[in-house]
């Protein structure tokens, strides 16, 4: 426990010194493509995943340097602290037979430097490995694109977000003004014996709920706004103010072109990211049958040796060698490996095509779904639309049923309370349609 309190501290120690770091005065007025394009500069995965694809085309150019000439150069050195010893047939000496002679050959140091080289002449896996790097290093910058896609995505639904949040604050407001305005009313029919105090009462408790409510949406604003700077990765200290409004985004309830789109799931790139893991399995096919086939290098070596009894004169005598040569590898038997390792490929590539065909289907169905969630959003969008109309019309005529004796307070009470859901409703059904509508620009292949 002790640990745990001290991380956390630590945590909270280096979290305050990067905000005590950072100028607190920074303001900027962001549109929706503002901040998409700050995102993709500075939120962490679209960020991380654009180093992936440097980090491939590194891979790439590690690939091809496999086929350029391998140059090494050795060194050693060794001090026989005793030299080693040979038996020699005493005959050689004149010694009876059946006799050795132990005799030391070599000194006590030796030294050898050399330098070697190598070049790959033919190599099946090597040829492979050069038809696949586009592919590979297309599957990274899909793989960038994809991080970009999710990151204008979330970006787009916080932005909304706080944009219908703002809206909930002003329909807030207003009818805070005119219940204001009626409490006051109310309060002084009551002095004057007009009311009773109870029709003051119930007003007033109205009145307090929704000042009550427009504190709360305050607070879950300022939370939506450091929500959206978290997504486009943006310090949380920084000022924040929008440029775009409601009314500058467009929905409309006629989805008919996306019924026609049929060929929509080639700009999905989550379908482009499984076609690319399709052509890396064909090349990795490729590269073990290419395994049955010989390799050829060329080889070259230099070597200088020194041996002397004395350190001193080591170096002063060298024994130069050198060589150049071909190896050839000729695959002959492997107990069947390689036959059952192409078969194993052979069955992944056969895996993902399958995989693929299916996520066609899947994309279709996703798309279908969406297309009929924005539908739907925007017929309740349209329907809350009226109800709201309908309830502050039914509200307005309470009033002056009320004002003329006509009416009673309660009745004004359940029309106020009945404008109050149907804002709400309208605010929820706005957010809906609008998340729906990014989800429907998704399914289809719209955002990239």
């Amino acid at each position: 426990m002790k640990r745990l309190l001290t991380l956390m501290i630590c945590i909270t120690a280096g979290l305050n010194g990067f905000s005590q770091a950072q100028p607190a005065n920074q303001t900027y007025n962001f549109s929706i493509t503002d901040c998409t394009n700050y995102a993709f500069e500075h939120k962490d995965s679209v960020i991380n995943a654009n180093l992936d694809v440097k980090s491939a085309d590194y891979r790439v150019k590690e690939i091809i340097g496999q086929g350029l000439p391998q140059i090494n150069g050795t060194a050693s050195f060794q001090d026989y602290l005793k030299v080693p010893t040979t038996l020699l047939p005493g005959e050689f000496f004149g010694a009876p037979a059946g006799t050795f002679i132990p005799v030391k050959f070599g000194v006590k140091y030796q030294s050898n430097i050399g330098i070697g080289a190598s070049q790959l002449l033919f190599d099946p896996s090597y040829i492979v490995g050069l038809q696949g790097r586009k592919t590979y290093k297309e599957l990274y910058s899909r793989a960038y694109t994809r991080s970009r896609i999710d990151a204008q995505v979330n970006v787009t639904k916080a932005y909304y977000q706080v944009l219908v949040s703002n809206e909930q604050i002003k329909l807030l407001d207003a009818n805070i003004a005119q219940l204001k305005q009626q409490v006051d009313q109310t309060t002084a029919q009551n002095k004057q014996g007009f009311v009773e105090k109870i029709d003051v009462d119930r007003i007033a408790v109205q009145y307090n709920n929704l000042v009550t409510n427009r504190e709360n949406t305050l607070r879950l604003l300022a939370l939506n706004y450091q929500l959206l700077k978290f997504q486009i990765g943006m310090p949380i200290e920084y000022n924040l103010t929008l440029r775009d409004n409601l009314s500058d985004i467009t929905m409309t309830e006629d989805v008919a072109e996306t019924v026609t789109d049929t060929t929509f799931y080639k700009r999905r790139i989550e379908y482009n990211l499984f076609e690319t893991n399709v052509q890396l399995s064909r090349y990795d096919l490729k590269r073990i049958k290419g395994q049955f086939l010989p390799t050829l290098s060329a080889n070259v070596n230099y070597a200088s040796s020194y041996q002397n009894n004395s350190f001193g004169s080591l170096y002063s005598t060298s024994f130069p060698s050198s060589y150049i040569g071909l190896t050839l590898n000729v695959p002959i038997f492997s107990g069947f490996q390689r036959t059952n390792r192409v078969k194993q490929y052979e069955i992944t590539v056969q895996k993902n095509l399958n995989s693929l065909n299916s996520l066609k289907n899947a994309l279709s169905l996703q798309a279908s779904q969406a297309r009929i969630v924005y539908f739907n959003g925007i017929q309740s969008l349209n329907n809350q639309k009226r109800n709201q109309e309908l309830a502050r019309e039914v509200l307005r005529v309470s009033k002056i049923k009320y004002q003329q004796g006509v009416g009673s307070s309660i009745e004004v009470t359940q029309a106020q309370t009945s404008l109050e859901t149907a804002d709400n409703s309208y605010i929820q059904s706005l957010y809906d349609a609008l998340v729906s509508k990014v989800d429907l620009d998704r399914a289809f292949g719209k955002i990239q």
